[in-house]
């Protein structure tokens, strides 16, 4: 109670004079800081939230899945190389996974580094190779690509896969893989996956995989794609801008 007290009134009174009147040290204030409740409060408070039937709200566990190492690796051609001044000459690729009671749904994207649209996506309830190849034929199917287009992955086993390979050649794709375990190689995918998380699913758990691919869908193609500013979207507009200004003053 003295140390609440105390971080209560440090806008009014001196931390030592409190101290002092208190008779507490400020170690021992400090050391409160860092740790406010008491291992005894912290388990009577657990106990009356299990009386109340109430829980903390926690972010999901990772669905348990053997992570194999690609057959085939590709050089990393985007090298981080973010910024794509025409579009359908970089697309990026990903996996993420949302939770159901009915058990994990999988979401793939394709995105274009140009736009930072969303090209083509996928759900299914497993992590095979088809859950990616969905998605890029949706991309290929809606945007045309007419030359060749990079595709930029992690090494998840799928990207690395004959059958993935194949079907990058058949449809005119450069595969391109990130280093292993560097997550920003491909942070654009990964910076779709975060606001998804945040601005749509909230740590949810789906009553049904059905329930959250209409969710997903709704976000995508109903806000994301068509609504949602993109801050990338609004530099290079306004770079744009510029030197369009600088020409016409020269």
């Amino acid at each position: 109670m003295k140390y609440a007290f105390i971080q209560e009134n440090r806008a009014e009174f001196t931390l030592s004079g409190m101290c002092r009147v208190l008779d507490v040290h400020r170690s021992g204030f400090y050391a409160w800081l860092l740790e406010p409740l008491s291992p005894r409060a912290m388990e009577n408070q657990a106990r009356l939230m299990r009386m109340a039937q109430i829980k903390s709200v926690r972010g999901y566990k990772r669905p348990r899945y053997k992570v194999g190492r690609p057959s085939q690796v590709s050089p990393n051609q985007l090298q981080r190389q973010f910024q794509q001044d025409e579009a359908d000459q970089v697309w990026v690729t990903d996996i993420t996974y949302i939770r159901t009671y009915e058990g994990w749904l999988y979401l793939a994207v394709v995105l274009d580094l140009h736009s930072r649209a969303v090209v083509g996506w996928s759900m299914r309830g497993s992590m095979e190779t088809t859950l990616v190849l969905d998605a890029l034929t949706m991309a290929v199917w809606r945007r045309r690509p007419k030359g060749s287009v990079i595709i930029h992955s992690d090494q998840g086993s799928q990207f690395g896969s004959d059958e993935f390979s194949r079907w990058c050649k058949e449809n005119r794709l450069s595969p391109s893989m990130s280093r292993r375990g560097n997550c920003w190689d491909n942070a654009v995918a990964e910076s779709f996956f975060s606001n998804l998380k945040s601005e749509k699913i909230k740590k949810r758990i789906y009553k049904t995989r059905q329930e959250a691919r209409s969710e997903v869908f709704e976000y995508i193609e109903g806000f994301y794609n068509p609504v949602r500013r993109h801050k990338h979207v609004k530099l290079r507009y306004e770079e744009c801008l510029q030197n369009w200004g600088n020409a016409i003053q020269s």
